[in-house]
């Protein structure tokens, strides 16, 4: 009886861990400056990357790019959209990828090893970007060239924190990066 209330116990408290919390949990809004300057940055760093991709005829763009500009342009701020990150993380990904494409190919199990070893490699490097795992995604799926790995992965990063700390420094209450290491 004593190891039934016990499991109990566990699971009522693993249900309120869960599903406890039905708060409404309010964000504070940006101010449309803030707002403003997100979109612009934003907009330009995507299009100036989709026109140096046309124009050079080098793959400069990917999906993951979409996420990153939410973070450099959307919260600069973030410890996840520094330069650091954003270009170690990127870069490490498409790394780890290639090597788990190139030596085991590409299955089901494969997939979930790019994506996991990258969040632990960039865990383990202080690089962490969110859409990296994204770029792993990408990787595994498309099964690229190792020329990837210079671009899109390292040339387009470099170009959007270039965007960013061109973008983000225009607007008075706005400092980007906060750190570069």
């Amino acid at each position: 009886m004593l190891d039934y209330k016990k499991a109990q116990l566990k699971w009522e408290k693993y249900w309120f861990k869960t599903f406890g919390r039905w708060q409404s949990c309010t964000t504070d809004r940006p101010h449309h400056r803030h707002v403003f300057w997100s979109w612009f940055g934003s907009f330009f760093a995507i299009a100036i990357t989709a026109y140096l991709t046309a124009k050079t005829n080098s793959p400069l763009l990917m999906a993951p790019f979409g996420a990153t500009s939410v973070l450099i342009f959307g919260v600069p701020d973030s410890p996840l959209a520094q330069p650091r990150n954003v270009i170690g993380g990127n870069f490490l990904a498409a790394l780890v990828s290639l090597m788990i494409l190139h030596f085991l190919g590409s299955s089901p199990l494969t997939i979930g090893m790019a994506v996991s070893t990258s969040i632990g490699i960039m865990q383990l490097t202080g690089t962490v970007h969110p859409p990296a795992g994204a770029v792993a995604l990408v990787v595994m799926i498309t099964q690229p060239n190792w020329q990837f790995l210079w671009a899109p992965a390292l040339k387009g990063s470099m170009i959007f924190v270039l965007c960013a700390v061109i973008f983000n420094n225009l607007a008075e209450e706005r400092t980007y990066p906060k750190h570069w290491l």
